[in-house]
């Protein structure tokens, strides 16, 4: 520890213990002090006077949102709620706020510090009860109120808060357990404070209370940041409170003082926690986008306050945006990591296809263009009004084409065609630190199609469960990618930490106008007696199919098990060699190099579209106990119900300098070599230096070729390309279509006899 830590840390557990007995001698409260002739308020997201226009703009664009909301607000006027995943969680005539209702267990009331929320048996999953005590639901009710003029939800709200207060005296009880639930809290509050400003249920006193606990909630988190226990959206979160508290509330004796701070932490914390390209530290989409929303509504509520933010700071919420906007331009975003289910704005939106929902904030404060899946959103209307409206009837289509971000290890492979495509590679860091928030799940792929998806992530279910559901859904068997001797790649230790963390790395990335070309590796095996490595590439003919090669080194003999998590609505059949998912039109082919060597099975398995919910799917596994080294390819092809499947198989080769496959169907035979080094290779009628190779035989005729790193490539004896330098990257097509990296290797590319159409000789 640094001697700030050391310092932060022995300051917290002291004033833990403080401030419980300053409670116990009635002490405590004289701490918070509110000035009744200061200002009653900073600017929020809207003026009280605008509230009734932003009403209007929903019930005009976005009238579902709204019948959504009263039919939510219904459900908590009879204390049944929708907490993460779940629905019609009833809590009774008498809300318990210590209670998980899903599992039954109640925390009990004591100082907050000596509170295992960690223990399930203890207080169950902390989780719920947490969710429900953000009071994000007294948003809703507030929202209810204003679009019904109807005051029986406002007076429910008013009823619960004092509940609340009532059954959680400060310091006491789960509820103070972490800053970070205080600060949504205070958000909560915030939002009620100024949707329902001029409501007759919100009287003075009750305005006047609310502040004071808001001052309470202010100096809890400021006292407790989690400068050290969760330096990640812990603190970003603790961080937005304190501004926002401190710049919609000086009437509070720190107010000034906690908005810089609150600010200062933010920024600091978006240079620490972003990484250069844009990708969140934890390697979770659903975290990055949970940072994301917070530092758009820090963004935003400074602008209504006249507060400049630094360009470092747009820069970086422009690339997280980008990040989110390529990851979701095939449909729903594929997610990874951890799911942790909340959401700052609205909670119901915690499954994968509300990912995206940052980009309508994005669009109206930045212009962004080439946004498809960001449509206006209710949230984009109550922080800007009208202007989300003009921004998103501005928005225009993007083409797909792949796309790396480097620092964060992501890698999206994606490509137009009959069949638009996006595959999304894992190939990034394990997370920061022990890695509380990535799963082990590195060389992972997932893969949407049209839209939808067909291979995907298993998600997160639980953090704390009755059994080992948190392991079982971030280890490796949920991912897809390949186990070695039913190991993970990390080894789990606790809820929220790994060891022996896996290093993992790309090794080559091409994108070209024809393929796009992935290669990269992971030692998360190399703690075994044998220790083994894995690396992983793909080969993407744009339009049409994937190539996925699993290299696996080593020297002993090892159980391999490579797995393939199809959507739930996909049927999935396998037989030798073959696995199969089919919708109701279409079809996507697994087809397995060296069918007979490798086991294939189709298992149930199971996916997790929202914490605490899960359902079966099916997972398609091709299997193998074998000595090492071993290779196994995979080609994934998508088409339709009648197409027949096609034959893979692993092509001849003169030498063990490179590894070869061919794919035919009808008249088409597709050669893809991957070179094992820098010398010479044989494969078939191909011969060449190139480190990765396709070519095309349609009838008798070659045509297409395409290839990265080769100073020469032969075909049937003929030289096709001839110099003295590898060329990067060089892709032709007969018709007339030619791409190269280098103009000036054109000259050692002899068009003149592929022109001339030469068809191909018999072997």
């Amino acid at each position: 520890m640094s001697w700030d830590e050391l310092h932060t840390r022995l300051g917290q557990e002291f004033a833990k213990r403080a401030e419980y007995a300053l409670s116990r001698a009635h002490l405590l409260d004289r701490q918070d002090r509110v000035r009744l002739d200061a200002p009653a308020r900073g600017n929020f997201f809207f003026s009280p006077e605008e509230v009734a226009e932003r009403v209007q703009i929903l019930k005009e664009h976005l009238p579902s949102a709204v019948s959504e909301t009263v039919e939510e607000a219904d459900e908590i006027m009879q204390h049944r709620f929708r907490l993460l995943g779940y629905r019609d969680v009833d809590y009774g005539a008498d809300i318990d706020w210590h209670l998980d209702a899903v599992h039954g267990k109640r925390a009990l009331l004591q100082a907050w510090y000596k509170i295992n929320f960690l223990s399930f048996d203890e207080v169950g999953d902390h989780k719920i009860t947490w969710e429900l005590n953000r009071h994000q639901h007294l948003v809703t009710l507030a929202k209810a109120c204003v679009f019904t003029d109807d005051d029986k939800y406002a007076h429910e709200l008013v009823r619960q808060f004092y509940s609340w207060h009532a059954a959680n005296p400060y310091p006491m009880g789960i509820n103070w357990g972490s800053s970070l639930e205080v600060a949504f809290r205070s958000l909560s509050w915030l939002w009620v404070r100024h949707l329902l400003v001029d409501r007759p249920r919100i009287t003075a006193e009750f305005d006047r209370d609310l502040v004071k606990e808001l001052a309470r909630n202010g100096r809890c988190i400021e006292r407790y940041l989690s400068t050290y226990f969760s330096p990640n959206t812990h603190l970003i979160g603790e961080a937005v409170a304190l501004f926002v508290i401190g710049t919609l509330c000086p009437q509070i004796s720190r107010a000034q003082q906690w908005q810089k701070k609150g600010f200062d932490i933010v920024l600091a914390e978006a240079e620490r926690q972003v990484r250069p390209d844009g990708v969140y530290f934890e390697q979770s989409l659903y975290y990055h986008v949970y940072a994301l929303d917070f530092f758009l509504h820090t963004r935003i509520l400074a602008s209504c306050n006249s507060l400049s933010t630094p360009k470092s700071f747009d820069d970086i919420v422009r690339k997280m945006l980008e990040v989110v906007r390529v990851l979701s331009r095939s449909g729903t975003p594929q997610s990874f990591g951890d799911d942790d289910g909340g959401r700052v704005f609205n909670p119901r939106r915690n499954r994968a296809e509300y990912l995206s929902d940052p980009l309508a904030l994005g669009t109206t404060l930045f212009g962004q263009s080439g946004v498809p899946t960001a449509p206006v959103t209710e949230e984009s209307i109550w922080l800007c009004g009208r202007a989300a409206l003009h921004e998103a009837a501005d928005r225009e289509l993007e083409s797909l084409a792949s796309v790396a971000f480097q620092d964060g290890g992501l890698y999206v492979i994606a490509s137009p065609g009959q069949y638009d495509s996006q595959m999304l590679i894992d190939a990034g860091p394990h997370g920061i630190g022990h890695g509380g928030h990535g799963h082990a799940d590195a060389l992972s792929l997932t893969l949407s199609i049209d839209g939808r998806p067909w291979i995907t992530d298993s998600g997160s279910f639980v953090y704390i469960g009755e059994g080992n559901e948190r392991n079982q859904f971030r280890g490796t068997r949920a991912h897809n990618t390949l186990r070695v001797d039913k190991l993970d790649q990390a080894v789990p230790e606790g809820p929220f930490r790994w060891s022996s963390l896996p290093e993992v790395g790309a090794t080559q990335w091409v994108s070209g106008s024809s393929f796009t070309f992935f290669s990269g590796h992971h030692n998360g095996y190399k703690r075994l007696p044998d220790p083994v490595l894995h690396r992983r590439a793909i080969f993407h003919l744009h339009g049409e199919y994937w190539l996925v090669r699993d290299i696996v080194e080593g020297s002993a003999a090892h159980q391999l098990e490579i797995f393939w998590h199809l959507a739930p609505d996909l049927n999935v059949a396998g037989s030798p060699g073959v696995l199969i998912a089919s919708s109701a039109h279409d079809k996507l082919v697994l087809l397995s190099a060296g069918a007979t060597s490798w086991d294939v099975s189709v298992e149930q398995g199971l996916i997790s579209a929202a914490y605490g919910q899960r359902q079966p799917a099916a997972v398609g596994v091709f299997r193998k106990q074998a000595q090492l080294p071993v290779e196994h390819a995979t080609l994934m092809v998508p088409m339709n119900l009648s197409q027949p499947n096609g034959r893979f198989r692993v092509a001849d080769a003169d030498s063990s300098h490179a590894r070869g496959h061919v794919y035919e169907f009808e008249d088409v035979s597709d050669y893809l070599v991957f070179a094992n080094g820098n010398t010479p290779w044989n494969i078939g009628p191909i011969r060449s230096d190139a480190a990765v190779l396709y070519l095309r035989v349609k009838g008798r005729e070659l045509a297409s070729l395409a290839f990265s790193a080769a100073s020469f490539v032969e075909f049937h004896g003929d030289k096709l390309l001839s110099s003295d330098n590898p060329i990067e990257r060089l892709e032709w097509k007969r018709g007339g279509e030619l791409f190269t990296s280098d103009e000036g290797s054109l000259k050692f590319f002899d068009q003149e006899l592929l022109r001339a159409r030469i068809p191909v000789r018999q072997r």
